[in-house]
């Protein structure tokens, strides 16, 4: 099995409050499933979280009773994104259904607790993809928190031990400094530790759940002696499928 991250940054415009990109997000559920691989799939919150999420500093937790209904609000806003997509997983014959983190787990400051993932595993048995995603989960310590799709790809990882794991977003990989700032960026191929210590943090994506270096240092911990964690490109026609058939694409690979 073959666990997907499909990010904010391609399913969304993160630029604009609750901007869907249907036609992108179809494209990408025809290649996951034309693939024929088995797959798990989680997706980032994008517009229909990040913009509210920031603008009330929901990350920060309750610090001010003004923030409850803002804080709804994304949570609503999370679980409509959910439900499109998973009714374009529906659309290509896979069976899919859209989990809220927060019905499952709690947090406690900011950390997801994850004491048990028996709904998630018995949804999977009868053959029915649970698709979870960036959203507000309450916190025992700061009464709500923001749970990133980078923090669940973790647990999902932990349950279900992919062979592979792949994130989605609308860059090629790792850059030394950020491409759409700077035409002389050089891109990474493969990532260790040791390389991504010396990758400058500076131009990582302004979000509330972390950018980029944040993203990577995620894919290494999720890394082992048999598997991989791999950042392609979703915005390029054909690269997601390519990469599920074992093809050789432009990607960034992270390796232990």
């Amino acid at each position: 099995m073959i666990l997907i991250k499909l990010g904010g940054s391609v399913i969304t415009d993160k630029s604009q409050y609750k901007k869907f990109n249907k036609e992108q997000t179809a494209r990408l559920c025809r290649e996951i499933a034309e693939s024929g691989r088995s797959v798990m799939i989680v997706h980032g919150a994008g517009s229909y979280g990040h913009v509210l999420a920031k603008r009330y500093a929901i990350q920060n937790g309750l610090v001010d009773f003004a923030q409850v209904s803002p804080a709804a609000m994304v949570h609503h806003d999370a679980m409509e994104l959910g439900l499109l997509i998973t009714s374009e997983l529906m659309a290509v014959g896979i069976p899919a259904a859209s989990l809220s983190p927060g019905s499952c787990f709690v947090m406690d400051e900011g950390r997801l607790v994850v004491n048990d993932d028996e709904v998630i595993r018995r949804m999977s048995h009868v053959g029915i993809m649970p698709v979870t995603h960036g959203d507000v989960v309450m916190d025992r310590q700061k009464g709500f928190a923001i749970v990133s799709g980078d923090e669940l790809m973790e647990v999902m990882a932990r349950i279900f031990n992919p062979e592979r794991i792949v994130f989605v977003s609308d860059i090629d990989g790792l850059y030394d400094s950020n491409p759409k700032e700077n035409p002389e960026a050089r891109m990474i191929p493969e990532v260790t530790q040791e390389i991504l210590d010396g990758v400058s943090s500076d131009e990582d994506v302004d979000d509330v759940t972390g950018g980029v270096r944040n993203k990577m240092e995620a894919m290494l911990r999720m890394c082992s002696p048999d598997r991989d964690c791999v950042l392609v490109n979703g915005t390029v026609p054909g690269r997601l499928l390519s990469l599920l058939k074992g093809e050789e694409v432009t990607c960034t690979v992270a390796r232990m």
